[in-house]
């Protein structure tokens, strides 16, 4: 698929292939974006353009999709599947051999994709070591040498191997970072970049997307997701909407109670069916998203701009919370739900920390 796919943000594609036109690409990239903006996506359509055997003749920068580059280097789109494809393969190894081994996705031999490693999904310093014995080799089957980090989420020695390279990159090869908030890389990191911004798109350029896209939904649905996924496509193409609103319903059972807590039983039979491992942990991840997203609602009906509400099929409800709560209370619940989300990953019981956050915003 040409750069022409990509959905928005004409102005950083146009950028972005300038950049290629001139043989000018840096060796070191920041693509900054909210999350399932495309940042992956882009970084992937560049590197098959570096590498592409049959580009584009229209005198504009692109990749055929067709060669053998093209095809290699698309193997690894579904980022999500190879992830998984690397982690089952490490699982299966002996223990000794498991502690030894990070996550890395590679299908083409010059472009290789650094996630955090888990299970603290994090850059972790032996990726970056393994990148510096790789980078200042030729490439052996393209023109140019990609690595992309798809999180900011380094640990604090892998950053500063990280520096050691952008320090003398070599000319045949760029560095991607993906994130959402560039301020998340050290201040060293991000002096040696360029930034590539992808801005979220609005709720009407959503809405054509997925017209396109998910036909299968009525305009109704295609305007509440094209309000609730924060102008991201990648986002509202995949939104489960009947998932989000079940932890929407959580969500304000949680923050209800703290504002109504004359009864908490409904507050305990909600809480008590968030329990421990992987899937209580998505649940309790998607609860947390539903309350921010709840949140900034109710502080858009308090400055008065009930038209930038995006749960709008609820909005009823919103007034009847905004109504009970000031500035301050909405500020602080918002700052116990960032704790609750650090308890997550110190292992905190579930339950017991949503009953606590509900509890400590009573009135």
């Amino acid at each position: 698929m040409p750069f022409s796919y990509f959905h928005g943000n004409s102005a950083t594609i146009d950028l972005v292939r300038s950049m290629l036109a001139r043989d000018r690409m840096p060796h070191a990239v920041i693509i900054a974006g909210p999350e399932a903006s495309g940042k992956y996506m882009l970084a992937q359509m560049i590197a098959k353009a570096m590498n592409c055997q049959n580009p584009s003749l229209t005198g504009e920068p692109d990749f055929c999709g067709q060669c053998e580059n093209c095809r290699e280097i698309a193997e690894a789109d579904d980022l999500e599947a190879r992830f998984a494809e690397a982690v089952e393969t490490r699982d299966g190894l002996r223990e000794t051999d498991k502690k030894e081994t990070r996550i890395l996705v590679q299908s083409h031999p010059d472009v290789l994709i650094i996630p955090p490693d888990p299970p603290q999904m994090m850059i972790k310093v032996d990726q970056v070591r393994h990148v510096i014995g790789q980078i200042y080799k030729k490439p052996r089957k393209g023109d140019h040498a990609v690595y992309i980090f798809t999180d900011s989420a380094f640990m604090k020695e892998a950053a500063n191997s990280l520096l050691k390279i952008l320090e003398e990159p070599p000319e045949f090869a760029t560095i991607f970072l993906l994130t959402t908030n560039p301020g998340e890389f050290l201040p060293t990191i991000r002096s040696r970049c360029i930034t590539v911004q992808l801005a979220p798109l609005s709720v009407a350029e959503i809405e054509d997307y997925l017209t396109k896209r998910r036909p299968e939904w009525n305009a109704t649905t295609r305007g509440l997701v094209a309000r609730l996924c924060g102008g991201a496509c990648g986002k509202a193409a995949t939104f489960d909407l009947e998932r989000y609103s079940a932890a929407r319903k959580d969500a304000l059972t949680l923050l209800g109670s703290a504002v109504n807590s004359d009864d908490h039983s409904p507050l305990f039979r909600m809480t008590e069916t968030y329990r421990a491992g992987a899937e209580g942990k998505e649940k309790t991840d998607q609860l947390l998203r539903a309350s921010y997203s709840v949140l900034e609602d109710l502080l858009f009906l308090k400055e008065g701009s009930p038209k930038l509400v995006r749960n709008s099929d609820i909005l009823p409800e919103l007034n009847r919370l905004a109504a009970g709560v000031d500035f301050q209370w909405i500020t602080s619940a918002a700052a116990r739900l960032h704790e609750v989300e650090s308890g997550m990953r110190r292992n905190v019981l579930r339950s017991l920390s949503l009953d606590a956050l509900a509890t400590g915003l009573e009135k």
